[in-house]
């Protein structure tokens, strides 16, 4: 069973949230995705038939739901009617390959599976009886070891709950914002549906299209926009400069998912009209703690990704113990108070109440955060730590490459040493090389390079960088 969470003394039903925004603007845009449109009052409707059809289904309070829909009005809809039953959505892949698909469902034991998207069979739109469900959200991970594990938020499905964090991330009232990732990750769902539950027009991007991204901000209006940085990266090669006119609207540019390229970062500063716009956090599907900078603060610091801003968090060395400003360490996290998810099908890495996510990094003297890489990527070279998203940010900053993953390979004197898979024309390995040369101490340069014409990363900006190794051709003698 799920944990109950402490509630507010009087908790708001998400579904009783929705009814006041149907109240405010029933024909105000709820959610679409460029072929189905539904106002509030009609995702309200609907989504009390959809409830319906799942309680006949057997789904109760406490259940999980497992999601496997495109980027469609219909995930949010089956969200949303989960709600109104009490239980937990638990968004998945609709393209997950079948091993690891069974292998989520094993651990997290859903009551349904909807893999089409449901269509009413009931006419009975009446509202149902107000409850509140345990969780509002259990999404999935397999980090980069691609080991399944469910992470069922601490929050109960109450608005007190869901929106604690709204302002801070600046999801205010009644904007647009725009969902341009798959939903069956936690950023981009979560993001999106407090973004409903604030009345926002959530406009859903089926695919991801880097040129048609700013498009579809200057013609909604977009004023909440959401971003990785390989889709930062992409829209700037795709988008030429002086197309960058349409952006009046936006009020907040979010990136998260992995380390951003100085050089990115700084493109897309000089492009929007104001640095402040842009806002960067960093934190896990966990929640423990986040830490966030906007571009203004970026420019003064740059290259990290802001303060503590929610949790607690501290650096320490191999035997737990918190090391200086400016040195290197394991990032530790805990909640201010009460705990804010539970694993089904994992344990955490804990130490004395702390809770490690494996990412490296160090603060420095006024409390700024600065990202290593994570514990599992690192690479030894003769003794020395080398951090990928080190020299991938180097490699990411040449104009030719459209992406790269670094990786450590076996080397007969040096134990390991630094590889990098790069989506770019072989041609450019002198140049690659010269480039490297004039920004990388020696022992952090790779030392081969494997040339492919794929993607490298999901939309996300998330790898796996176990299986990109071993794509990685034999270097043995």
């Amino acid at each position: 069973m799920i944990p109950e969470p402490a509630l507010p003394a009087r908790p708001t039903p998400l579904a009783a949230r929705l009814r006041e925004l149907v109240a405010e603007a029933p024909e105000a845009p709820a959610v679409s995705d460029g072929d189905t449109r539904l106002t509030r009052d009609e995702l309200d409707r609907r989504t009390d038939r959809l409830a319906r059809i799942l309680a006949a289904r057997g789904v109760a309070r406490g259940d999980l739901v497992a999601i496997a829909l495109p980027n469609t009005v219909h995930h949010v809809a089956t969200s949303v009617a989960a709600w109104k039953l009490g239980a937990v959505p638990l968004p998945l892949s609709a393209r997950l390959p079948a091993a690891e698909r069974e292998a989520v469902l094993a651990v997290a034991r859903p009551a349904v599976v909807i893999e089409e998207p449901l269509e009413p069979s009931t006419t009975d739109d009446t509202p149902l009886p107000d409850v509140v469900g345990p969780s509002w959200k259990a999404p999935t991970s397999g980090g980069s070891t691609g080991t399944p594990k469910v992470i069922v938020a601490g929050q109960a499905a109450c608005t007190e709950h869901v929106l604690a964090r709204a302002d801070g991330l600046r999801i205010d009232r009644d904007g647009t914002f725009l969902t341009t990732a798959p939903l069956h990750h936690n950023a981009p769902y979560m993001f999106s549906l407090m973004a409903l539950l604030q009345g926002h027009h959530v406009l859903l991007m089926q695919r991801f299209d880097a040129a048609r991204t700013l498009e579809l901000v200057a013609e909604h209006g977009v004023t909440w926009l959401y971003l990785v940085p390989t889709m930062m990266s992409r829209i700037l090669k795709a988008v030429p400069d002086d197309a960058w006119g349409g952006l009046g609207s936006l009020r907040t540019a979010l990136h998260v998912g992995a380390p951003c390229p100085p050089e990115v970062k700084r493109a897309w500063l000089a492009r929007l009209p104001r640095p402040e716009i842009l806002l960067e956090l960093y934190s896990g599907t966990e929640s423990q703690a986040s830490a966030m900078i906007d571009g203004r603060d970026w420019l003064a610091h740059p290259g990290s990704v802001g303060r503590v801003t929610r949790g607690r968090m501290r650096i320490t060395d191999d035997e737990g113990r918190e090391v200086p400003p400016g040195v290197v360490g394991e990032i530790w996290m805990r909640p201010e108070d009460a705990p804010t998810y539970r694993y089904l099908g994992a344990e955490p890495r804990a130490r004395d109440g702390w809770e490690s996510l494996g990412d490296l990094g160090s603060f420095d003297e006024e409390g700024y955060l600065y990202l290593a890489d994570r514990r599992a990527d690192m690479v030894v070279v003769g003794g020395a730590n080398v951090y990928p998203a080190e020299v991938e940010a180097v490699l990411l900053g040449h104009r030719a490459v459209d992406d790269a993953v670094v990786v450590g390979v076996p080397d007969e004197d040096l134990g390991r040493v630094v590889h990098a898979v790069v989506r770019a024309d072989p041609s450019t390995e002198t140049a690659l090389r010269a480039h490297v040369a004039e920004r990388l101490s020696r022992h952090k340069r790779p030392t081969g390079y494997t040339f492919v014409d794929h993607p490298l990363r999901d939309d996300t900006g998330k790898v796996r960088r176990a299986a990109v190794a071993a794509a990685v051709p034999d270097r043995s003698p």
